[in-house]
């Protein structure tokens, strides 16, 4: 199977992310394809960074060259390829599904994927609190509240609070500094890396704090975890939300690699 076959069959394309683990657990129930590569490296090309199997550029589902204009990016890409032994397993390839969907679909979609981070900070899950149990909203306060404060401070506009799931509409203010912010995320690369951050996450506020550098990864992380760490904290995690959680922070890491390197 050369490289073009591999990704045409098994590469992320579109102008939205799938669901993480739905892919992985799709791409799991594929036969998988032998590695026919000896070496995947990078060779610099056209100003860009072209992740190249045995010397030959690797191509998108779209047939375009899987090439970044990050070093860093196309050096973890190239070792998501090297890392394949007999099989090669898209499951273990986040970085490189979620790179194909940054040039062959956000690439013509940019202004779509903007409009649709902006419309999530209409519902962002940071707004949206607990009415109890106590020590549960005194947790949310205590992480989420400097959090957003901090971005509202650097983006000029305040969210509304809500207890609960009823949906409460965020002031148009707020969102015009929103669109604002991630209107300077011109890349591709970053913007599927944004988009999936956000997706993960449920939240475009960390992934605005990650983008301004308010907080790093694994606080943003444990920031989007934390109703769910806490109910493990009382009735314990099962082994299949485990793996579940897993696989969501394989692609969020890939993601924000891309945010911030891409």
């Amino acid at each position: 199977m050369s490289t073009d076959d591999f990704l045409a069959r098994f590469g992320a394309a579109g102008q939205r992310q799938p669901d993480p683990v739905a892919a992985a657990q799709q791409a799991m129930r594929n036969p998988l394809p032998k590695r026919f590569y000896e070496k995947a490296g990078v060779l610099e090309r056209d100003d860009l960074f072209h992740v190249a199997l045995d010397g030959r550029t690797a191509r998108t589902p779209a047939r375009k060259p899987l090439a970044v204009a990050s070093r860093t990016v196309a050096e973890a890409l190239a070792a998501e390829w090297d890392a394949q032994t007999g099989e090669i397993d898209p499951a273990r390839m986040p970085l490189t599904r979620l790179v194909n969907s940054a040039l062959d679909g956000v690439a013509d979609q940019h202004e779509a994927v903007r409009a649709e981070i902006v419309r999530y900070a209409g519902s962002d899950a940071l707004c949206y609190r607990a009415g109890e149990p106590e020590a549960l909203v005194e947790r949310q306060d205590a992480v989420w509240n400097p959090l957003i404060a901090a971005l509202e401070d650097r983006i000029g506009g305040r969210f509304v609070m809500a207890q609960g799931v009823i949906f409460t509409q965020q002031p148009q203010t707020v969102l015009d500094a929103v669109a604002k912010r991630v209107a300077v995320i011109t890349s591709p690369v970053a913007l599927a890396g944004a988009h999936n951050v956000m997706t993960l996450t449920g939240s475009t506020i960390l992934m605005l704090a990650l983008t301004e550098r308010l907080i790093d990864a694994e606080a943003a992380w444990a920031a989007a975890h934390l109703d769910e760490d806490y109910q493990i904290g009382i009735w314990g995690q099962d082994e299949e939300a485990a793996e579940r959680r897993a696989i969501r922070r394989k692609e969020y890491d890939a993601a924000v690699l891309l945010l911030t390197k891409g």
